[in-house]
């Protein structure tokens, strides 16, 4: 499989992912003849205030981590390439 195939399939599964998420991400028409008491139930178990601070949280999470995981990768290169220097000059 060619790069360009390779590119292909990634541009159709992030667009495929982006178009999911769109869908569910879009509110739902409120129609007078859908039942209220089945609107009621749904809304009061998903409660979008809560959902946007703990994506909020987890992204915050997400971010420091990979701070801390970059900063220790560049430390672990700084090391590798001091020691290949000094091994190099000695």
């Amino acid at each position: 499989m060619g790069w360009r195939n390779k590119f292909i399939l990634l541009l159709i599964v992030y667009f495929a992912g982006f178009a999911t998420a769109v869908y569910c991400l879009v509110p739902v028409p409120q129609d007078k003849s859908s039942r209220p008491a089945q609107q009621n139930s749904v809304s009061s178990g998903f409660k979008r205030d809560e959902f946007a601070r703990s994506v909020s949280s987890g992204l915050h999470k997400c971010i420091a981590f990979s701070k801390e995981a970059a900063r220790h990768v560049a430390g672990f290169i700084k090391q590798k390439t001091n020691e290949k220097q000094s091994g190099a000059d000695g």
